[in-house]
């Protein structure tokens, strides 16, 4: 399959070897810790660098965490490096904590983490370094119909449990020659706190009235059903007729998901392609200062062929303040990871590189890490 997943889900203390379990598993789970290595192509050798660090964080990133980390270790096998697709907001705890180097996180820090990660830090600041992009699926189980187009004031509907049915007027008007059944709509969330519901939430608001503020815990007013996880998210759908939510990309491709086609700001419904999203992306801006690239994403984007859901899943660490043995292979890590080489593993895995401008601001923040 094109867009396998590689989330290894066993947790792996000292010496590391995918001997038994290669790179070919499409069964991506949230429940344990990604932890690889294996013979791969050469990524950034750093002539004897050992040492373990714990990282946890964003499930929506963990199939690149795993290529990464597989491609990484094979050259530096003195490394193992522990990542736990806990969920974006139990990632940026456990960095504040203490307890892991780096924590990936859909959406930049905010309110009061930003305070909190520089205390951690104690000599330097907690900086914000997009790494993936990872389009946003709408996934849905409607067997028959596909190529569903819906509007973000339709998504709205269907989220706030205000549309309930799959034959509703609002639905039929997007898509005249489908054929839609009376099948009752199942919409699920996350039910862990999640940078992937942050994300889709504040394209919610940007776009088609959402009711609430945006953020990471599902609004409990908008009901509907949870599941923790990316992985779990995608089992819902496959296994519920009827059953549409938002999951990542590659989890999406992974689990064979029908995806619908969303409309952006200009009205135009999009198929979600690493190219589509890559399209939104280009056009955020860089709100943070100097080594801090949190973005700002235009939901509402007009640009053509741009698909509008997306997220940019950041490393969280400290510019300066990592304890020695972890500030070097995290560094180093960071830089295979922003290199053409680590970038270029990332689309066959369904999500978009970086490039341009953007790309090269990533590589100065990584650089600056000391």
């Amino acid at each position: 399959m094109k867009y396998a997943g590689r989330l290894a889900a066993v947790a792996v203390v000292g010496a590391l070897s995918l001997a038994a379990c290669g790179t070919d598993n499409n069964n991506p789970s949230g429940s344990g810790t990604t932890s690889a290595t294996a013979a791969a192509p050469a990524a950034g050798n750093d002539n004897g660098l050992s040492g373990s660090i714990n990282a946890a964080g964003s499930s929506a990133q963990a199939n690149a965490i795993t290529e990464w980390t597989k491609n990484f270790t094979a050259t530096n096998p003195g490394v193992t490096l522990n990542y736990q697709p806990s969920g974006s907001g139990a990632g940026v705890q456990a960095f504040i904590q203490g307890t892991v180097a780096f924590a990936g996180s859909d959406s930049a820090l905010k309110d009061d983490e930003p305070a909190q990660a520089d205390a951690r830090c104690k000599t330097g600041k907690a900086i914000n370094i997009p790494m993936v992009t990872g389009p946003v699926a709408v996934v849905y189980n409607l067997p028959g119909v596909d190529g569903l187009q819906l509007s973000p004031k339709t998504l709205v509907g269907i989220f706030n449990s205000k549309i309930t049915k799959w034959d509703d007027p609002a639905i039929k008007a997007e898509n005249p020659s489908a054929q839609l059944p009376s099948t009752p709509i199942q919409a699920v969330h996350r039910s862990d706190e999640s940078g992937t519901s942050d994300n889709f939430t504040k394209f919610l608001k940007a776009t088609g009235d959402w009711p609430y503020e945006p953020g990471k815990a599902w609004p409990a007013e908008a009901k509907g059903q949870g599941a923790k996880g990316s992985d779990q998210i995608a089992a819902s759908v496959k296994d519920s007729e009827g059953a549409i939510s938002y999951v990542e990309l590659s989890y999406a491709e992974n689990s064979s998901l029908q995806k619908a086609k969303i409309a952006n700001g200009a009205g135009e419904y999009v198929e979600l392609t690493p190219e589509s999203a890559a399209k939104t992306v280009e056009t955020a801006e860089v709100k943070g200062t100097g080594n801090d690239l949190a973005l700002s994403i235009d939901y509402a984007t007009k640009t053509p062929g741009a698909y509008p859901i997306v997220l940019v899943t950041y490393e969280i660490t400290c510019e300066k303040g990592l304890p020695a043995d972890q500030q070097q292979i995290v560094k180093s890590f960071l830089t295979y990871t922003a290199s053409d080489e680590g970038q270029a593993a990332l689309k066959e895995l369904g999500y978009a590189p970086l490039s341009g401008e953007l790309l090269t601001k990533v590589r100065t923040a990584v650089e600056a890490i000391s």
